[in-house]
C-alpha cells in the first residue's frame, strides 16, 4: 500500500507505548533515495528562523524509520531501530 506525502500532514504521531509526540507539521525528504527522512513536529520555516537550526530540527523531528503504521494516526516505535 502506498501512502501519499500529502496524507501525512496534520496526522498525530503516537509511540507504541502510547506517548503523544505531536502532529506532522512538515516533512524532510531524502532526494537521493527518494524517501521520507523525517516528520517534523514544527514547521520548518519556524525552525530555520531561530538559532541552532540543526539542534532544533533534531529535537522536533521523528525519523521515518521509526514509523510502524500510518492510518488515522502515525504509530512509531518508542526507540530508533538498529
Amino acid at each position: 500500500m502506498t501512502t501519499l506525502i500529502s496524507d501525512l500532514y496534520g496526522k498525530q504521531i503516537i509511540t507504541t507505548s502510547g506517548n503523544k509526540l505531536g502532529m506532522v507539521e512538515d516533512i524532510i525528504l531524502d532526494f537521493e533515495s527518494g524517501t521520507v527522512a523525517s516528520l517534523l513536529l514544527v514547521k520548518l520555516d519556524d525552525l530555520v528562523k531561530g538559532k541552532n537550526t540543526s539542534e532544533m530540527i533534531k529535537k522536533n523531528s521523528v525519523h521515518f524509520e521509526r514509523v510502524k503504521n500510518v492510518s488515522e494516526t502515525i504509530i512509531v516505535s518508542s526507540t530508533m531501530p538498529k
